[in-house]
């Protein structure tokens, strides 16, 4: 239930959605109220315009970054750094073809160097599938193969292909975690924005590990620009999504 809902609250979320339904609203007054119609459309185009802009967005990650700063220390090595799932890209999986990296990509990309440079032992991959498709592997597993297409052994990734959110993510790990007790040195590593959503999930289980983030979003570019950009609504979108999973999370319990 909770996962449906958290579906629906995204919907909603979304500047697009705030647009479409206060232009919806214009053309339902038009006739009947012109005035408060052309209110309604030009409010509909001020939110479309002021969250496709770039220095929006980045503020609004600003808000989240900041609130999580990372503890990674490289020496001695992790004894297992644990990867949050929602890597994968969002389109159509074709079992032909090989898994496709989305825009939390560096997550995958800098678990994969840490093992390379010895800087941790072994790798716990987290994430199931949110909407279950007939064949398709959970996530982690498929982000297994990544990795052991990169020359990772087998032998030092654990996979863990149940969680579907964050609260899931911290609470079988916690249980994977439960059944290695040779593993006491352990990092965490996601994205900055999604950071201290998924650390507060982790403290809340009782595990405390050190924080590595990866994909940025808050640091302002050489150029700022004022020109609004759809890649700047992505943005903006995925920040006010999660805003509102921090305090939706905190409300009900699932993180510190």
């Amino acid at each position: 239930m909770f996962l449906a809902l958290s579906k629906v609250l995204d919907l909603f979320l979304a500047p697009v959605t705030w647009t479409l339904l206060l232009g919806a609203a214009a053309l339902w007054q038009l006739r009947v109220r012109p005035r408060l119609a052309r209110w309604a459309l030009a409010l509909a185009l001020a939110v479309l315009a002021a969250f496709s802009l770039q220095p929006v967005s980045v503020a609004l990650h600003a808000a989240l970054e900041r609130r999580a700063s990372p503890t990674f220390r490289p020496e001695p090595p992790y004894d297992v750094v644990i990867v949050l799932g929602g890597i994968l890209a969002d389109h159509a999986w074709d079992p032909r073809e090989p898994a496709e990296l989305g825009p939390a990509a560096d997550r995958i990309v800098r678990a994969a160097a840490l093992l390379r440079a010895g800087e941790a032992r072994a790798v716990l991959l987290s994430g199931g599938n949110v909407f279950p498709v007939a064949g398709k592997p959970p996530e982690a597993e498929l982000l297994a193969g990544l990795l052991r297409a990169e020359g990772i052994g087998a032998e030092r990734i654990v996979v863990e292909g149940r969680s579907r959110n964050t609260r899931e993510n911290a609470v079988e790990s916690a249980a994977v975690v439960a059944s290695h007790p040779e593993w006491k040195r352990i990092l965490l590593l996601t994205s900055a924005w999604h950071a201290p959503r998924a650390l507060g999930c982790f403290h809340a289980v009782g595990l405390h590990p050190d924080l590595l983030t990866v994909d940025h979003r808050a640091r302002t570019p050489a150029h700022t620009s004022w020109v609004p950009r759809a890649t700047a609504l992505s943005d903006s979108t995925d920040a006010l999504r999660e805003l509102a999973g921090n305090l939706v999370y905190h409300l009900v319990g699932y993180t510190e």
